[in-house]
């Protein structure tokens, strides 16, 4: 018994050293849109709706592809660490950087022509207008994305986080002065918002780039290399697969949104089901954290050929994800009349807020579980599998049942979130069967056959430096 709680206590720590600053890297990062949200409430329902449109499903569609193509980097730097092959880190980050650049451009149009776009699947105009505005303002962050998450992984396959959460905290307090000055004390609006989140974004590049290059990483980090154009459409192709997991997932909540703002009086249902997914969004921040300590985990012992090691990794941050789940959803619960208010002071809307609190419990819950589900398979290189059975139980059964219950049966966004709910019932358990019945052996051989894939022999010997 002792043995067995001295292994949980080693592999928490583990944990905790990786989890603990991608939390706080994510719940800092996602506060910068979270303090937006809160500056931009206060100027009108109008506004609140049309920045929440456009953090969620302009921001997020892009968020999620840029998201998913640098994830790449999680299942390869990671098993490469775990392999000792640390000499294919920056190359693999580069190429993640030319493939994360080229899909930015191909996404800036989606920014440019937001309004018509938000038109076309019938959200309302004055909402639409002042979106695709704020849309076209934060082009800027889009390229800041493309630049960001590569970087990001490749310090967290290295166990190297806790700079950058110094970094996000110290960029969040300059961003809500940002806000102050812009927004409130200059009176330019969501301009000024706008404005301050292109700045905030930059920052953390440019202060991540100064670490990066400062010599703390002499083995992982040689300079740019023209190897970064070497094998590009092998790693597309496992970037597009990682894309499509995450896109799939997080697009689950943008189609949501669109689907709330059908609705009649879609003004105050937009807002309110905006302000309870800020809440979530917020929440899974920190499931994310888990998800990357996991995904680390993961891939690092099956890159050095430990399975057992990696299964019982597995076991500890699902069962440590479980418990703060459950205290969040609580939390939640307990304070699900007065949350609201810290975006908007409009009584109907706080009202119908409040009403949403109990879904927004469960959905915190759920979400606690999910994403760490997602970093295992990110680590032993899953991503296609999951993509599949993401498509059947978001798109094939959450959201029909949502678009039936919203509004054949007019439960409006309760009918909604309770499609999506069952959507991510449903993902959930499949992805605790397919753990729990994984051969890690079988997965170690994998990871070995990848490594020599992708950090080969010939690929290797060029890397090396003279």
């Amino acid at each position: 018994m002792g043995r067995l709680v001295a292994k949980i206590w080693n592999e928490s720590k583990k944990m905790w050293q990786i989890g603990g600053a991608a939390i706080l890297i994510g719940v800092l990062q996602f506060s910068i849109g979270f303090v937006t949200v809160a500056f931009a409430g206060h100027l009108g329902v109008v506004e609140l709706a049309a920045i929440s449109i456009a953090q969620n499903v302009i921001e997020g569609f892009a968020y999620g592809i840029l998201l998913g193509m640098g994830s790449a980097l999680e299942t390869l730097c990671g098993q490469a660490v775990g392999a000792g092959q640390l000499h294919m880190l920056g190359v693999y980050m580069q190429r993640s950087w030319v493939i994360s650049g080229v899909t930015a451009m191909v996404l800036t149009p989606i920014y440019a022509f937001t309004s018509p776009m938000l038109k076309l699947v019938r959200q309302s105009k004055d909402v639409s207008e002042v979106a695709g505005k704020y849309a076209t303002w934060t082009i800027p962050q889009l390229y800041a994305y493309a630049m960001n998450f590569p970087l990001q992984k490749f310090f967290q396959s290295q166990s190297k986080v806790w700079v950058m959460a110094v970094i996000s905290g110290v960029v969040l307090g300059i961003h809500a002065l940002l806000n102050w000055i812009l927004v409130i004390k200059m009176g330019h609006g969501l301009l000024g918002a706008a404005i301050a989140v292109d700045v905030s974004w930059w920052l953390i590049n440019l202060s991540q780039m100064i670490y990066l290059v400062s010599g703390f990483f002499p083995e992982a980090w040689q300079g740019f290399s023209l190897l970064a154009f070497q094998n590009l459409a092998a790693f597309v192709k496992l970037s597009l697969a990682s894309a499509v997991m995450l896109c799939l997932e997080l697009w689950y909540y943008t189609a949501v949104i669109i689907l709330v703002g059908c609705l009649q009086n879609p003004k105050i249902a937009v807002g309110a089901i905006s302000i309870c997914m800020n809440y979530q969004l917020w929440a899974l921040m920190i499931a994310l954290g888990f998800s990357a300590a996991v995904s680390v985990r993961v891939s690092n012992e099956l890159g050095a050929n430990h399975p057992k090691a990696a299964k019982f990794a597995v076991v500890v941050s699902v069962s440590t994800s479980v418990f703060f789940g459950l205290i969040f959803m609580v939390m939640v619960l307990i304070f699900r009349e007065h949350a609201p208010k810290l975006f908007t002071n409009v009584p109907e809307l706080v009202r119908e807020t409040s009403k949403l609190g109990y879904l927004l419990g469960v959905t915190i819950f759920l979400n606690s579980i999910q994403p760490v589900l997602s970093g295992v398979a990110i680590g032993a290189g899953w991503q296609t599998l999951v993509a599949v059975i993401n498509i059947a139980c978001y798109y094939l059964i959450g959201l029909p049942i949502g678009a039936l219950l919203g509004f054949k049966l007019e439960l409006r966004e309760w009918g909604i979130w309770v499609g999506m709910l069952t959507g991510t019932l449903l993902q959930t358990v499949i992805l605790l069967m397919i753990t729990y019945k994984t051969k890690w052996e079988r997965q170690a051989m994998l990871a070995e056959e990848r490594i020599r894939t992708w950090g080969g022999q010939h690929e290797s010997q060029q890397a090396l430096p003279e």
